[in-house]
């Protein structure tokens, strides 16, 4: 497939980008403490910026200071229901609350919602009539139904009870859920009518008859238990012809196995019937998975619970449970008819692991669990009915990680139908799965990683399935247009760091450029399909909503500018982004990189001392041409490029979007290939950066925490200092759904957790350590950092020193402790650099 184009700009080739230096907005800010925001801002004049922002000196106090000094941005936008205004959150200063606000999309200014009508501005999860007349939405647990026209509000629900998942009906009326309750809603009469009771018991058996020797002779002896019987057998009977014979009374319980809990269920768009995917019910944790919380408003110790670790899961499986509302008939969806439902996708490394142990490994074929798929990054569900009810599509992936299923259901047989399998002898993305209809069609559209890099395909039920996109980007951000005349995507095709919407015509394939802004930028569709809400960043300047036309090479303008004068005066370096030769991938790899302001290009005698960034998540970006979630990073490097610093801050392999080898290259080595780029990051800087190759340091959190412990302990001659924050040093205490996946589980592939676990390494530390531990951490647990602080005591280790924070989390919150954690960064790097 031919991927074509029709753009304004002449797109970069991934392999030649060797650096591009990076901009942000140079246009002046207004922030307003009150409900008017004064905007008139085009796209025009803010695309072009320069290399620094001001010429205040930045200083650590103010970078590790509450970021409400840099602006307030809008959160959480979305549309009105009739296409005219944009509703967005801005969080109030000084205080952890929001305001809400509207902002008609031809005004400069944005109206704060009087909290009296907070119900009547609609939800970004709202939902529509098939005519688009009428909107739903949630507030507050409540069900409510907008005219998009009039803008007449009904209140359909006003009760204690949480309701959720609005939905219309092909007939025009209403349904919605209540726990595990399905209701209907006549919108003409008001009727609300019960449709399904989702019931997790098992099914009554009505009135037992006696079982036992002695009960049935006491049935026989004894007229008066006989009689009894007999009138509970008649009353029984009754009452379930009453049910069957009177449709005033709601006859829907399904019962669903005692024990058991609903993952999910989706109404079909006839109100007729529904899948539902059953698990067995669990503990998200054991008994003994606490986290001792010391600063309490008592001053006692306070046990908190905490998610159990991967050593400690289990497998498990869901039942696919298909219900038929018109006759009340419910099946099970079994999983053999999935392509390699019972592989055995670990055989060889489980040969490996047994070998290791002196014993042989017999490989068989076994059911595997199989559940919906999870996804980090969408709003959909795993299951999607056409327009017509007719079918419905959903995506699995097995317990194992290695394989996802987009599954149809064959109705007349009872049984799934596999439309496409992909497979990952490492693991399946926790992105780009993405699917749908086209719209009235048979037709499904989905992402797949197939090629290597996440696109975009279509495949009718009974064809082949066709590319829409094909390149070395990532797509992402599905949105079909109402008419099946476009779907728009978000991608990073002109450069890996560089992400504009798109829209590709689902019947030709062929793609045109929407937007041309130079950062980082997501989008929303309107109601009405003519317009884009615009959420747009630069590498340096926060978030900003603009709005534009749904239309190729559109224009957009500002709506939203909320940075602080205080924010635009300060001296911040912009990073460039450089391409690092790779001495084990043929990419490269991709890295910003902070110059000194008095650095000189092609200066000579590698003085220059540096230092190595290593962002968190692992799978993650940060080498883009947007705003970071790593601000504080940002003005804490420019500190020291002002310092006479070199800072780098790589996109090492396992970051995100760079395709799928680049992704997997950590799989069964975490911390291995990382570690490597490091190196070349290192090797870079001297060669193009004047860096003393004996006067580099490295640090980073979380993630970016375990790879500081890596590289200090695997090549401990590479960093002189290195400062380990919320570090995990032991994969096997960390959560299922991240580390399965990269390194299986512990007692299927305990080689693969040896292999990249810091604490097994720690006799190799030689240079200084810092590690900065908070203490009610429930996602990297501070037990994580006491077990290696031991461990090094038991080597008898020197240079490592630790640093506790009681009161924080896995993210920091209080200003104090960052300002603490950075100044000890600082100092660490100031003494052994």
């Amino acid at each position: 497939m031919i991927f074509k184009f029709s753009s304004s700009k002449t797109l970069v080739a991934i392999a030649v980008v060797s650096s591009v230096m990076l901009a942000g907005c140079t246009a002046t800010a207004t922030t307003s403490t009150d409900s008017s925001i004064q905007t008139n801002t085009t796209v025009a004049s803010v695309v072009n910026t320069p290399a620094d922002l001001g010429d205040s000196k930045i200083t650590l106090e103010q970078a590790m200071a509450h970021p409400d000094w840099i602006g307030r941005q809008p959160q959480s936008a979305f549309w009105s229901a009739d296409s005219s205004t944009i509703i967005y959150a801005r969080k109030q200063q000084g205080s952890e609350l929001r305001d809400l606000f509207a902002q008609a999309v031809n005004s400069q200014t944005a109206e704060q919602v009087a909290l009296e009508k907070l119900h009547s501005v609609g939800s970004s999860k709202a939902v529509f009539s098939n005519d688009k007349s009428l909107q739903a939405y949630v507030f507050e647990g409540n069900v409510f139904i907008k005219n998009v026209k009039s803008g007449a509000i009904k209140q359909i629900t006003q009760s204690s009870a949480t309701e959720s998942k609005p939905q219309f009906l092909n007939d025009g009326n209403l349904a919605y859920r209540q726990g595990n309750i399905f209701f209907k809603v006549d919108l003409t009469t008001g009727l609300t009518r019960e449709i399904a009771n989702l019931k997790l018991a098992d099914k009554p058996q009505g009135v037992k008859e006696p079982s036992t020797y002695i009960a049935k002779e006491q049935h026989k002896l004894i007229d008066y238990i006989a009689q009894q019987h007999k009138n509970k057998q008649d009353k029984h009977a009754r009452k379930e012809q009453v049910k069957a014979s009177n449709s005033s009374i709601a006859n829907t319980h399904y019962y669903l196995g005692d024990g058991n809990t609903v993952d999910e269920a989706e109404l079909s768009p006839n109100g007729d019937a529904l899948i539902v995917v059953v698990q067995e019910k669990s503990s998200w944790r054991g008994e003994g998975d606490i986290m001792p919380n010391y600063i309490t408003d008592d001053a006692t110790i306070e046990p908190k619970k905490v998610r159990r670790r991967v050593a400690d899961s289990k497998e498990q499986t869901s039942e696919l449970v298909y219900i038929n509302l018109a006759d009340q008939s419910q099946t099970t969806l079994g999983f053999n008819t999935l392509p390699g439902f019972d592989e055995d996708v670990l055989a060889e490394v489980k040969k490996e692991n047994f070998a290791r142990d002196g014993k042989t490994y017999k490989s068989k074929k076994q059911p595997r669990g199989i559940n919906v798929i999870s996804d980090w990054g969408w709003n959909q569900s795993p299951i999607s009915w056409n327009d017509d009810g007719s079918q419905v599509a959903i995506m699995l992936e097995a317990w194992d990680n290695k394989d996802r299923w987009l599954a149809t259901v064959d109705f007349e047989n009872n049984k799934l139908v596999s439309q496409h399998r992909l497979h990952d002898d490492a693991w399946i993305a926790y992105a780009f799965n993405d699917f749908g209809w086209l719209n009235d069609s048979n037709t499904l559209y989905y992402l797949s990683e197939e090629s290597g890099y996440s696109q975009l395909y279509k495949k009718p039920l009974d064809g082949k399935a066709t590319a829409l996109t094909m390149g070395k980007f990532e797509v992402s951000n599905l949105t079909l247009a109402d008419d099946n005349s476009a779907i728009y995507y978000k991608a990073n095709v002109e450069h890996p760091g560089l992400y504009e919407i798109y829209r590709v015509n689902p019947q030709t394939g062929d793609s045109e450029q929407v937007t041309d802004l130079n950062g980082m930028t997501d989008y929303t569709l309107s109601p009405d399909q003519s317009k884009l809400l615009l959420k747009h960043s630069k590498i340096t300047m926060p978030t900003e909503l603009y709005v534009a036309e749904a239309k190729a090479n559109t224009t957009a303008t500002r709506l939203t500018n909320t940075v602080s004068d205080a924010f635009l005066a300060k001296k911040l370096t912009a990073p460039k982004i450089v391409a690092v030769p790779s001495s084990h991938t043929d990419q490269p790899i991709y890295a910003k990189v902070y110059y000194p302001a008095d650095y000189q290009e092609g200066e000579t005698g590698k003085n220059r001392k540096a230092v190595i960034f290593n962002h968190g998540a692992g799978y993650l970006q940060n080498s883009h041409m947007g705003w970071s979630g790593y601000f504080r990073e940002f003005m804490f490097h420019s500190l020291l490029a002002d310092e006479g610093y070199v800072v780098m801050d790589m996109d090492y392999r396992a970051s995100k979007g760079y395709g799928r080898d680049w992704r997997t290259a950590i799989y069964r080595q975490m911390g291995t290939p990382e570690t490597q780029d490091l190196a070349d990051g290192v090797k870079w800087m001297a060669e193009n950066a004047n860096v003393d190759t004996q006067a580099v340091g490295t640090y980073g959190g979380s993630y970016g925490g375990f790879m500081t412990f890596m590289a200090l302990f695997t090549a401990p001659d590479l960093f002189q200092s290195g400062a380990a924050l919320r570090p995990v040093t032991d994969w096997a205490h960390y959560n299922t759904g991240y580390t399965a996946n990269i390194l299986n589980h512990p007692d299927v592939d305990p080689i693969a957790y040896e292999r990249s676990s810091p604490i097994y390494y720690a006799e190799g530390l030689k240079k200084h350590l810092l590690i900065n531990a908070p203490m009610v951490d429930d996602n990297v647990f501070f037990q994580d950092s006491v077990r290696l602080v031991q461990r090094l005591i038991e080597l008898e280790k020197e240079n490592f020193e630790t640093a506790i924070f009681p009161v924080e989390p896995h993210g920091f919150v209080q200003p104090s402790s960052w300002l603490d954690e950075y100044r000890r960064i600082y100092k660490l790097f100031k003494e052994t650099l």
